[in-house]
């Protein structure tokens, strides 16, 4: 059995413009460097073990600034970790991109069923690299919001609620069992 605590990366300049990220490299801003702060005083006494991320400079960034409060530094970055793949949607509005693509399933985006197989293989990926130790693994929200989705069974996010930069939602991985003992959704 693994803990994994996934944690959305800090607050971008298209996060605070509303835009769409998804595989877009965009770093993040000095709003979301103070949150990752927060995040790694929050975490600092949990007893955590191994520091993964997602290649994505925001969430590397996220990461390393945890991993100084924690005393950890990162081990490993999983591509599986990155964001939803949003084709041509990334860098519109959200309010453009869901005007242009209401079923949510832009031209050459990642269907959120690839989404979801591709975060639980990763989240298996590293739990079975870290076997009992615990982990910090820093992704994105979308990412995060599938996983919630399936392991409460459709509960999590609550209606109205979403994963708010630097929240911290902590997951249980025993083998393909994957589910929630922490939630901290933010209201809309």
């Amino acid at each position: 059995m693994t803990l994994i605590a996934l944690v959305r990366h800090g607050e971008t300049e298209w996060n605070r413009l509303g835009k769409v990220q998804g595989h877009s490299n965009i770093p993040l801003n000095d709003t979301g460097r103070a949150q990752a702060a927060g995040a790694g005083e929050a975490l600092r006494g949990g007893d955590y073990q191994v520091l993964v991320a997602s290649p994505l400079d925001r969430a590397n960034e996220t990461a390393k600034i945890i991993g100084r409060a924690v005393g950890l530094e990162v081990s490993a970055h999983y591509d599986g970790l990155k964001e939803r793949f949003y084709g041509v949607a990334e860098g519109m509005t959200a309010s453009d991109y869901y005007a242009a693509f209401p079923d949510r399933q832009a031209t050459n985006a990642e269907t959120l069923d690839e989404l979801t197989e591709r975060a639980l293989a990763t989240l298996r990926e590293i739990a079975e690299s870290a076997g009992d130790r615990d982990v910090i693994a820093v992704a994105h929200g979308g990412l995060i919001a599938t996983v919630l989705r399936h392991a409460s069974g459709g509960s999590l996010p609550r209606e109205g609620e979403y994963v708010a930069n630097c929240s911290q939602q902590i997951v249980e991985v025993a083998g393909d069992d994957i589910r929630v003992i922490g939630y901290n959704g933010t209201p809309r």
